[in-house]
């Protein structure tokens, strides 16, 4: 039905045809394909049916769309975010509570993450860093998406952890490992989309003998901080009270402390590991940063960052269940709607950046970007709590890393998209090959930092 002012009120955007199974495969796996041809016959707002979910996803990708959901509070979560992320980060996590239960935790996590404290991380990044990149293997094709998971994982494990025993790290670093590439899987998450819907055994519950290892040894990080707090994160975390003055239990900081792995630990390496694909594609760009690297500014690293994230977004959904309706390009979303901005979508439009698909940090030198047409962190009150985090995160080790060695692609082909858990990842790894600057000036005088 249309309104006279020409909404259509109740009815919800058109969108793909084919049933929900093959929506979901091609969602799963080739979702940059399948986002795209959306956009060519749908135009800015589609909507989408996958397998196990009753209702429509609508995608949207105008930034004034974006600004409007984000900008009411009030909207809830959809629900297939608790059905990714419950396994792994527990049910009094940030990422899965709501209303006054999420704001509270926000507020009393927040504070760790920006300013002087979140500085005070820096050098642990960059001796993380710089331990790993000394073991890497000389003019030899690796992973980089593989190293970089092992960087920011020990940066988690130091900084926001506080794990100091070498031997509990190690095995903490094991378990976290196998739980998260165990829920990694494309395939996996069709298994658990197709068990809801089936009702067949939900395929996540064999990682739950793991999840409880790893409870364990979490609440012996928790008790001893109790008994003697540091300087890490979780030591805050112990130490802080809400409005009431009671104190975050045990099972709670457990939950929280697996958020932060989430939020800080895949979503960074993916970024990194697709920083460093884009570099490797575009030699120009790559002397640049090197160059000022070299110089110790940092001007021109955070705009690589920036547009790394703009042409890669690590996350590419971050939904709200709309708690009243939302007028959105002619069509009045009703109340109970699950929304969501397409983020790769939002990033690629040429009218908010011209040559959408161009990797030109240069556009994020003029200044602050829109808020609502660059969201690879989400937005309004659920934006990433990282988020300050992860970029400091990803500087520090990209400066690290070029310092020390001149990089170049294994392949000629650039990386294709696939999904990991609730990521965009790089299918291939990231594969490139380094060697020392130090051997690189040697055998050619020269900057040699091009793709092969």
């Amino acid at each position: 039905m249309t309104a006279p002012d020409g909404t259509s009120n109740g009815a919800l955007p058109a969108g793909p045809s084919e049933p929900p199974i093959l929506q979901t495969l091609r969602w799963l796996l080739r979702p940059i394909s399948f986002l795209e041809a959306s956009r060519r016959r749908f135009g800015d707002i589609f909507s989408v049916r996958f397998l196990g979910f009753r209702s429509p996803l609508v995608m949207l990708s105008d930034p004034d769309a974006i600004r409007a959901l984000y900008g009411n509070p009030q909207h809830g979560l959809p629900p297939g975010r608790t059905l990714a992320l419950l396994p792994i980060v527990g049910p009094r996590s940030l990422l899965l509570l709501e209303g006054r239960e999420h704001l509270a935790r926000r507020r009393l996590m927040l504070p760790p993450f920006h300013g002087a404290r979140m500085r005070a991380y820096e050098s642990t990044v960059r001796e993380v860093v710089a331990r790993d990149v000394a073991s890497w293997p000389e003019d030899e094709p690796f992973a980089m998406h593989a190293r970089m998971q092992g960087v920011t994982l020990e940066v988690i494990l130091r900084a926001v952890f506080g794990v100091t025993d070498p031997g509990r790290r190690t095995r903490l670093a094991d378990r976290l490992g196998r739980l998260l590439a165990g829920t990694a899987s494309a395939g996996l998450q069709f298994a658990v989309l197709a068990s809801r819907r089936f009702g067949a055994p939900d395929p996540m519950t064999r990682l739950q003998g793991l999840r409880r290892e790893i409870d364990a040894m979490l609440d012996l990080e928790i008790a001893e901080r109790r008994a003697d707090p540091r300087e890490d994160i979780l030591s805050m975390l112990v130490a802080a009270r809400f409005e009431g003055g009671e104190p975050m239990d045990a099972a709670e900081i457990r939950d929280q402390l697996m958020t932060l792995l989430l939020a800080g630990h895949e979503t960074t390496a993916t970024g990194l590991a697709w920083t460093f694909d884009l570099l490797m594609r575009h030699p120009a760009v790559l002397e640049r940063l090197v160059a000022e690297v070299d110089t110790g500014e940092q001007a021109y690293t955070r705009a690589v960052v920036s547009e790394s994230l703009r042409l890669r977004p690590v996350v590419p959904l971050a939904g709200r269940r709309l708690a009243s309706p939302l007028t959105v390009d002619g069509h009045v979303l009703p109340a109970g709607t699950d929304v969501t901005p397409a983020i790769w979508l939002a990033h690629t439009r040429a009218d908010r950046y011209p040559e959408p698909f161009a990797f030109r940090p240069e556009r994020f030198l003029d200044g602050a970007h829109s808020t609502s047409a660059w969201v690879p962190f989400g937005g309004g009150v659920r934006r990433c709590i990282g988020a300050a985090f992860a970029e400091m995160e990803m500087r520090v080790a990209l400066g690290e890393i070029l310092r020390q060695r001149t990089l170049r692609a294994a392949s000629g082909k650039a990386e294709r998209v696939a999904h990991r858990n609730v990521t965009f990842s790089p299918a291939g790894g990231a594969r490139v090959i380094a060697v020392s600057r130090a051997t690189d000036r040697s055998a050619s005088g020269e900057f040699a930092g091009h793709s092969a």
